[in-house]
Protein backbone atom coordinates (compact mmCIF):
# COMPACT_ATOMS: atom_id res chain seq x y z
CA UNK A 1 0.00 0.00 0.00
CA UNK A 2 3.00 2.81 0.75
CA UNK A 3 4.23 2.01 -2.77
CA UNK A 4 1.27 2.76 -4.10
CA UNK A 5 0.77 6.09 -2.69
CA UNK A 6 4.83 6.71 -3.03
CA UNK A 7 3.96 6.12 -6.89
CA UNK A 8 0.40 7.93 -6.87
CA UNK A 9 2.55 11.13 -5.13
CA UNK A 10 5.17 11.02 -7.85
CA UNK A 11 2.95 10.59 -10.95
CA UNK A 12 4.13 7.10 -11.98
CA UNK A 13 0.36 5.42 -11.42
CA UNK A 14 -2.28 4.99 -14.05
CA UNK A 15 -2.80 8.19 -16.94
CA UNK A 16 -4.94 10.05 -14.99
CA UNK A 17 -2.75 9.99 -11.97
CA UNK A 18 0.20 11.30 -14.45
CA UNK A 19 -2.38 14.25 -15.46
CA UNK A 20 -3.10 14.90 -12.48
CA UNK A 21 0.25 15.19 -11.11
CA UNK A 22 1.25 17.16 -13.91
CA UNK A 23 -1.16 19.21 -13.93
CA UNK A 24 -0.86 20.32 -10.23
CA UNK A 25 3.00 21.15 -11.33
CA UNK A 26 1.87 23.31 -14.07
CA UNK A 27 -0.40 25.36 -11.89
CA UNK A 28 1.86 25.62 -9.19
CA UNK A 29 4.87 26.86 -12.13
CA UNK A 30 2.21 29.24 -14.12
CA UNK A 31 1.14 30.38 -10.17
CA UNK A 32 4.47 31.03 -9.30
CA UNK A 33 5.23 33.18 -12.95
CA UNK A 34 1.94 35.04 -11.60
CA UNK A 35 2.66 35.97 -8.79
CA UNK A 36 6.49 36.92 -9.55
CA UNK A 37 7.79 34.51 -7.26
CA UNK A 38 10.78 33.42 -9.64
CA UNK A 39 12.28 30.88 -6.42
CA UNK A 40 9.47 29.12 -6.83
CA UNK A 41 9.52 28.81 -10.77
CA UNK A 42 13.39 28.02 -10.70
CA UNK A 43 12.62 25.12 -8.10
CA UNK A 44 9.94 23.84 -10.43
CA UNK A 45 11.91 23.67 -13.01
CA UNK A 46 14.12 20.74 -14.62
CA UNK A 47 18.02 20.55 -13.66
CA UNK A 48 18.95 21.41 -17.21
CA UNK A 49 16.64 23.58 -17.80
CA UNK A 50 17.63 25.33 -14.81
CA UNK A 51 21.12 25.52 -15.83
CA UNK A 52 20.71 26.54 -19.94
CA UNK A 53 18.84 29.55 -18.38
CA UNK A 54 21.61 30.39 -15.62
CA UNK A 55 24.05 29.90 -18.27
CA UNK A 56 22.20 31.85 -21.08
CA UNK A 57 21.89 34.98 -18.81
CA UNK A 58 24.98 34.58 -16.49
CA UNK A 59 22.98 34.60 -13.52
CA UNK A 60 21.77 32.71 -10.31
CA UNK A 61 18.07 31.36 -11.53
CA UNK A 62 15.92 33.72 -9.63
CA UNK A 63 17.26 36.64 -11.08
CA UNK A 64 17.45 35.05 -14.56
CA UNK A 65 14.18 34.20 -14.38
CA UNK A 66 12.96 37.59 -13.27
CA UNK A 67 13.91 38.84 -16.93
CA UNK A 68 12.18 36.67 -19.08
CA UNK A 69 8.76 37.32 -20.80
CA UNK A 70 6.81 34.68 -19.85
CA UNK A 71 2.80 34.79 -20.13
CA UNK A 72 1.06 35.47 -16.92
CA UNK A 73 -1.94 32.88 -17.67
CA UNK A 74 -5.42 31.70 -15.57
CA UNK A 75 -6.11 27.64 -15.56
CA UNK A 76 -5.22 24.67 -17.21
CA UNK A 77 -7.12 24.16 -20.29
CA UNK A 78 -5.39 21.19 -21.92
CA UNK A 79 -2.89 18.09 -20.22
CA UNK A 80 -1.32 15.21 -21.69
CA UNK A 81 0.74 13.27 -20.46
CA UNK A 82 2.64 10.09 -22.15
CA UNK A 83 5.15 8.12 -20.04
CA UNK A 84 7.58 10.55 -18.52
CA UNK A 85 6.17 13.50 -20.56
CA UNK A 86 3.84 16.18 -20.17
CA UNK A 87 2.22 18.80 -22.31
CA UNK A 88 0.71 21.47 -20.40
CA UNK A 89 -1.43 24.11 -22.14
CA UNK A 90 -2.77 26.81 -20.45
CA UNK A 91 -4.40 30.08 -21.90
CA UNK A 92 -1.63 31.83 -23.05
CA UNK A 93 1.24 29.04 -22.45
CA UNK A 94 2.26 26.02 -23.11
CA UNK A 95 4.62 24.24 -20.65
CA UNK A 96 6.35 20.94 -21.26
CA UNK A 97 7.08 18.51 -18.55
CA UNK A 98 9.31 15.24 -17.90
CA UNK A 99 8.61 13.09 -14.66
CA UNK A 100 11.78 12.97 -12.34
CA UNK A 101 12.84 10.69 -8.90
CA UNK A 102 11.59 14.15 -7.29
CA UNK A 103 8.44 14.09 -9.68
CA UNK A 104 7.40 16.47 -12.86
CA UNK A 105 9.51 19.11 -13.27
CA UNK A 106 9.26 22.01 -16.44
CA UNK A 107 11.92 21.28 -19.27
CA UNK A 108 10.24 23.90 -21.17
CA UNK A 109 8.35 27.02 -20.61
CA UNK A 110 6.57 29.88 -22.57
CA UNK A 111 6.30 28.08 -25.72
CA UNK A 112 4.42 28.68 -29.20
CA UNK A 113 3.47 26.28 -31.33
CA UNK A 114 4.93 26.90 -35.06
CA UNK A 115 3.79 25.71 -38.10
CA UNK A 116 5.11 21.87 -39.32
CA UNK A 117 8.13 22.87 -36.40
CA UNK A 118 8.83 22.41 -32.99
CA UNK A 119 7.64 24.34 -30.31
CA UNK A 120 9.40 27.82 -29.57
CA UNK A 121 9.97 28.09 -25.94
CA UNK A 122 11.45 31.10 -24.01
CA UNK A 123 12.85 28.74 -21.05
CA UNK A 124 14.31 25.56 -22.26
CA UNK A 125 17.07 23.35 -21.74
CA UNK A 126 20.43 22.27 -23.76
Amino acid sequence: MAAAVALGATGCGDPAARQDAAAAVGASFEAAVATGDHVRACQLLAPQTRQQLEQDEQKACPTAFASQELPKTRGIQVVEAYGRQAMVRTDGDTLFLSLFTAGWKVVAAGCTPRPNQPYNCLIKGA
